[in-house]
């Protein structure tokens, strides 16, 4: 029994107290295995604490039967104070036998449950030595020295224990317990302490007895142990809880499990509680590690950018390993060429990702996205050059030399106080990408080879990310250059609609996809809008994108319906898939596998969609057809929003069925909005929803600026890092009234030629336009000629007046295109349109389903 009080129990000696360092104390549980080992146990019987804790306790000792029943039979003697004691021989480690003596004292866990405190240590000397004097007998005359007769009590023969090898007693167990236990009252007053919290804490049992935690324990430390104190005792619950911290302040910062258990009076009253304190610093370090890579693998490479990949990597490291980290990379990297190690000279670095304990990385002598240029002895070099980590204090030979080549870095390591450093390489697919520097100012503990290998394996991982990212960036920067090179940079100049566009590429893994906008110029004042979107991503999207992109304005330059625009361009994707299917085939000798079923890999297809529209500003009317590709949405003037049914057609590619077209009228300064599917599909993948919600923000733009529409949109509709690109080009329109246009239905007679020139001069004369009178009574004479000559009845004259040209048209019924041709010295005729062609800016042909249409266009002075 534990005398609280600090007393001896009755009845026990006060024998001599055994070496504390040869005393053990093991902890047994109710099902006889080991739960508590001591540095003690091991020193005294060889096995380390791993080998044991969650074993049998009998079996610690080998197959020896003698030596199970001798320890058997010491856990089963009870005394009458409730402990048990004796003198066994156990088995060592290495085979050999110890004799020792047992102690073991009935106690409860952290949570009320049965145990055995066990308290091992080597005999006395005295105990055991021989007994040589003869034993005087009761009534003998002559005395002998106390220390050499033996005394004997009652019936003659029958000899006391000697008193200097009297048994231990539970408050000597107690006092010499390798384990830190202490006793506090219900003031929460220190009332004893073993061996084990003297050493850990420094101080002795008589300076701690009657203080308080807070006097004993930092603060950190001593708040957490108080509070759990004090809830024991009110509710007699034991509890259980880890800390962290320094015992004394200059003892290294461990972990340790608190078990705080209470003590009650034989009434059940609790009177006192007993604090015990298991140091699980190694446990608590191996789940540290594990948690910081388990983070490195989960945060670090969340995204494809090399700078954000790597502040990751500083940002976990911080605060858990290190107090400050630098990352740097080789500077080549950042202008495309594959890294090479150096082999000698200077190194130039730059700086990617730093972090520190402190606001601000006052440490840092350079900033993120400099250069530095390090000397070659340098640690970071040499990790560079070999691959291999190191591991460094301020006063190595290697970073004193780092110092002196480098003043600036030499006084923040004065000024910081800095004393332990790592250098691990960033190394991936057997590339050395650059470096990772950590470092300890904050911590006073320096780096271990423990935390070098936990900051390689940190390393490796984020230096795959990099890798990851950096080809990921040096793909998507070669793609997005091909793509803008293909993309309009600046608009063709046309007055039919007003536009503002947007294009964003794709943020993910998946790279660019093949996305597309245009506006093209058309005659008559009309104008095309086109939005395509080439299904994929990458370089090959691209390269198909901009293929795309120059065919629609080859068509469209020829005037063709949208219908049979969408027809050409179907036969365009199926030209292109066959040649890239050719150029797959294999070597002649070698028959190819035919693709069926599950075989077919629909990702690798050619396939595209695209949306286009012609409208006419003279009109007002709206011409569109569509590939696969959502519809346009259009707001009208009552400030409603829909999307126009467009009769559905095949993707581009399929091949094999027909497309058609729908028209419709739009009011003057209505918004026409063409987008592809990665603006409505947005996080959610859903089409329907994306659609309602382009709807519903369409309905509040009618009077706001185009640029405004086209930033709302992609705020209210796109997440922060969208999946696919998106293309949006949003057009007001506009209209060109009767004032703007003049229309006259000629005769099929020569003599209406004078006429029409006569009717154009007017015409010119009323709208201010004398400038180009001479220009345009050439053109629209051998024009009219023209069609009186080799068209077909009716013919039509009309002019339309725009703010930067005179457009002069003569439509007749036949389907036949004139061409240009060379006419001979003495012919008399074959030159009308080499005029038209030399004196107007631009001319044409536009076919139609009645005949055909020769435009030209004359610019303006001024326009």
């Amino acid at each position: 029994m534990i005398d609280m009080h600090g007393g001896t129990p009755p009845g026990s000696g006060s024998g001599p107290l055994p070496d504390p360092a040869a005393t053990a104390t093991v902890v047994v549980d109710d099902q006889g295995l080991v739960t508590g080992w001591s540095a003690g146990a091991e020193r005294l019987l060889g096995y380390p604490h791993q080998e044991v804790v969650g074993r049998p306790v009998v079996r610690l000792f080998g197959s020896d039967a003698d030596v199970q029943r001798g320890f058997r039979a010491v856990l089963g003697e009870h005394a009458a104070d409730g402990m048990r004691r004796g003198t066994t021989v156990l088995r060592h480690r290495d085979g050999r036998r110890v004799e020792v003596r047992l102690r073991v004292y009935p106690s409860f866990d952290g949570v009320g449950n049965a145990q055995q405190l066990v308290v091992v240590s080597a005999p006395s000397p005295e105990t055991e030595r021989p007994e040589t004097a003869e034993p005087e007998t009761e009534g003998t005359a002559g005395e002998q020295p106390e220390t050499e007769r033996p005394e004997t009590e009652g019936t003659a023969g029958e000899q006391r224990e000697p008193e200097d090898a009297e048994t231990f007693t539970a408050d000597e167990a107690f006092t010499q317990c390798h384990l830190p236990v202490m006793i506090f009252d219900s003031g929460l007053r220190a009332l004893r302490a073993s061996a084990g919290a003297v050493r850990e804490l420094g101080m002795s049992e008589e300076r701690m007895r009657g203080l308080r935690v807070t006097d004993i324990l930092p603060p950190h430390v001593c708040r957490t142990t108080e509070n759990g104190m004090r809830r024991v005792l009110e509710t007699g619950a034991p509890e259980e809880f880890q800390i962290r911290g320094r015992a004394r302040p200059e003892a290294s910062e461990r972990a340790w499990s608190i078990t705080v258990s209470p003590i009650r009076s034989p009434s059940g009253r609790v009177r006192h509680v007993q604090l015990s304190a298991l140091d699980v610093t190694e446990q608590f370090r191996a789940r540290e590690r594990l948690a910081l890579l388990n983070d490195v693998s989960a945060q670090v490479g969340s995204t494809l950018d090399v700078m954000r990949t790597a502040q990751e990597m500083a940002d976990v490291a911080v605060g858990r390993l290190a107090d400050f980290v630098t990352i740097d990379l080789l500077d080549s990297l950042f202008r495309g060429v594959e890294p090479r190690s150096p082999s000698q000279g200077t190194v130039a670095l730059r700086r990617v990702a730093q972090q520190s304990v402190l606001p601000g990385a006052p440490e840092a002598v350079i900033q993120p996205g400099d250069v530095d240029h390090y000397p070659e002895a340098a640690p970071p070099v040499r990790c560079v050059v070999t691959g291999r980590p190191s591991l460094h204090s301020t006063s190595d030979e290697a970073v004193q030399a780092w110092q002196e080549a480098d003043p600036a870095r030499s006084g923040v390591v004065r000024k910081f106080g800095i004393h332990s450093i790592m250098v691990i390489p960033l190394r991936a697919r057997g590339i050395t990408l650059g470096v990772a520097v950590l470092v300890r100012h904050q911590r006073q503990d320096p780096f271990e080879e423990d935390d070098l290998l936990l900051a390689e394996e940190i390393g490796a991982r984020a230096a795959v990310a990099v890798d990851n990212a950096r080809r990921y960036t040096l793909e998507r920067d070669t793609a997005l250059a091909l793509q803008r090179s293909l993309l309009p940079r600046r608009l063709a100049p046309q007055e039919a609609v007003q536009v503002a566009y947007r294009y964003l590429p794709a943020r993910t893994r998946a790279g660019l996809g093949g996305d597309w906008f245009d506006v093209i110029p058309l005659s008559g004042a009309r104008v095309a809008l086109v939005v395509g979107d080439v299904v994929g991503h990458g370089l090959r999207a691209s390269a198909t994108m901009g293929r795309l992109r120059t065919a629609v304005r080859t068509l469209a330059d020829v005037d063709l319906p949208p219908d049979e625009l969408l027809t050409h361009l179907d036969d365009l994707i199926t030209h292109l898939a066959a040649e890239e299917g050719a150029s797959a085939e294999p070597e002649p000798g070698e028959a190819p596998e035919p693709a069926r079923g599950a075989d077919l890999d629909l990702s690798t297809a050619l396939i595209a969609t695209c949306l286009y529209v012609v409208y006419d500003p003279v009109s007002r009317r709206c011409t569109a057809a569509t590939a696969g590709h959502p519809p346009p949405a259009v707001v009208t003037g009552d400030d409603s929003a829909d999307f126009v049914d467009v009769p559905p057609g095949p993707p581009l590619g399929v091949g094999g069925l027909p497309f058609e077209t729908i028209e419709w009228e739009l009011p003057r300064g209505s918004l026409l909005v063409l987008y592809t599917d990665g603006l409505v599909e947005g996080a959610k993948d859903d089409l329907g929803h994306g659609m309602a919600l382009l709807r519903q923000c369409l309905e509040r733009q009618a009077d706001r600026s185009l640029e405004t529409t086209c930033d709302d949109l992609i705020e209210t509709l796109l997440p922060a890092q969208p999946r696919d690109d998106v293309a949006l080009l949003v057009a007001r329109t506009r209209a060109l009234d009767a004032g703007h246009v003049a229309t006259w239905d000629l005769p099929s007679d020569p003599a209406a030629v004078a006429d029409a020139r006569a009717a154009v001069l007017a015409r010119l004369t009323e709208w201010r336009l004398e400038d180009v009178s001479f220009t345009a009574e050439l053109v629209v004479s051998e024009l009219v000629t023209n069609a009186i000559r080799y068209g077909q009845p009716p013919i039509q004259l009309r002019l339309i007046h725009t703010a930067t040209a005179l457009i002069c048209e003569v439509s007749d019924c036949s389907s036949s295109a004139p061409h240009l041709r060379r006419a001979r010295t003495f012919d008399e005729g074959g030159r009308g349109l080499l005029l038209v062609a030399q004196f107007a800016e631009r001319w044409g042909t536009r076919p139609h389903a009645d005949g055909k249409t020769i435009w030209a266009e004359i610019d303006l002075p001024g326009g």
